[in-house]
């Protein structure tokens, strides 16, 4: 299998006797034009380009199928060139949220092939984690997922199938060429990473140095309701986590948001709330609240919409800087907040891509 080109950054490509002018020429195919076959690259000789792809490989993936939800939510399953899945989302945005036009796209991609982290209520670690995704299958994902809706993305959620913070040697390169003026383009502030808590690792991403936004899968307001639902919990307890969160906040004077799934019986009483808002105003941090979302094969059930409303009340009454209760987008598709997982779902439920 050649080697695929965008699992390094467009400065550190080994492409040994090539002109500069001509190096420009490859980038703007790849990063401005979308483009991943050698053929289509007109403007580079023919014989340049039979010896680059002796060596170097463009498609980091292959659309197999896009499944459109009812709310205009995309999902895409991918098929990576070892033959493993992954998924990815594409949202677009609210009309009339915070003033935001509706044709904003937001992308969910995924960091790992499954995951190992085990959260209680999640599809996509039910299969384990096979393995982390390369740097050029990160990037791959927001690349191909443009050429899809055939309009700039702006905004990138890394959300989707895998615990990012598991996986920095590949992730942070691929952040690099989505921020570059010579790769995607996106601005820092425009991409949120979420973890499931690896305190660790969110120091060593505080010492990042591009302005990204940071989610908090926090699940529980104490150790006893969060370490039913989240195992990591065990190994990177409440304090911890919390310190570690501090730290990222101290070092890079960036608001975190806490993210919050309701279940049924597990999570959902106003104690919950109340000590969620605490810990809010500890850190200053913004709150997205989450109704569970059903997962084939798991027992967990979203609350009633009157414990939804109310738990919501007791967070607001609590005075955390800001809390919003998202309603789930592509649900329908099972595209939604922990739907995600590592099987290829049944013909009837995809349109087969064009």
């Amino acid at each position: 299998m050649s080697t695929l080109l965008i699992d390094q950054t467009f400065e550190d490509w080994p492409l040994d006797g090539v002109p500069k002018y001509r190096r420009e020429q490859l980038r703007r195919w790849v990063f401005e034009q979308g483009c991943f076959t050698w053929e289509e690259m007109t403007n580079l000789p023919k014989s340049l380009r039979e010896e680059l792809s002796k060596k170097w490989s463009l498609l980091p993936m292959e659309l197999i199928r896009s499944q459109g939800s009812a709310d205009t939510t995309q999902k895409f399953l991918w098929k990576l060139r070892d033959g493993q899945l992954i998924e990815s989302v594409l949202i677009p945005a609210t009309e009339g949220t915070q003033g935001v036009r509706a044709s904003r796209l937001t992308l969910c991609v995924s960091t790992q092939v499954g995951c190992a982290i085990g959260c209680k209520f999640c599809a996509s670690g039910l299969d384990g984690l096979k393995r982390n995704l390369s740097t050029g299958e990160i990037v791959g994902q927001v690349l191909l997922a443009r050429k899809q809706a055939r309009k700039r993305i702006d905004n990138l959620v890394f959300m989707g199938m895998g615990e990012p913070l598991a996986n920095l040697p590949a992730l942070l390169p691929a952040l690099d060429q989505i921020i570059s003026p010579d790769g995607l383009g996106i601005g820092a502030r425009h991409l949120t990473l979420s973890t499931s808590g690896l305190a660790t690792k969110i120091v060593e991403l505080a010492k990042y140095p591009a302005q990204i936004r940071l989610a908090i899968s926090l699940h529980g307001g104490d150790d006893e309701t969060r370490q039913k639902i989240m195992p990591i919990n065990q190994k990177f307890p409440m304090n911890q986590l919390l310190a570690a969160c501090e730290q990222f906040i101290q070092e890079r004077k960036k608001m975190i948001t806490l993210e919050y799934i309701l279940i049924e019986g597990i999570n959902d009483d106003l104690k919950q709330a109340e000590l969620l808002a605490s810990h809010a105003r500890r850190l200053n941090a913004k709150i997205n609240l989450i109704p569970y979302n059903k997962v084939e094969g798991l027992h967990w059930r979203r609350p009633r919409l009157e414990q939804i409303k109310a738990f919501h009340r007791k967070v607001e009454i609590g005075n955390p800087p800001r809390v919003t209760l998202r309603m789930e987008k592509g649900h329908d598709i099972d595209a939604a907040c922990g739907q995600l997982r590592l099987r290829e779902i049944s013909e009837s439920k995809f349109c087969q891509s064009s």
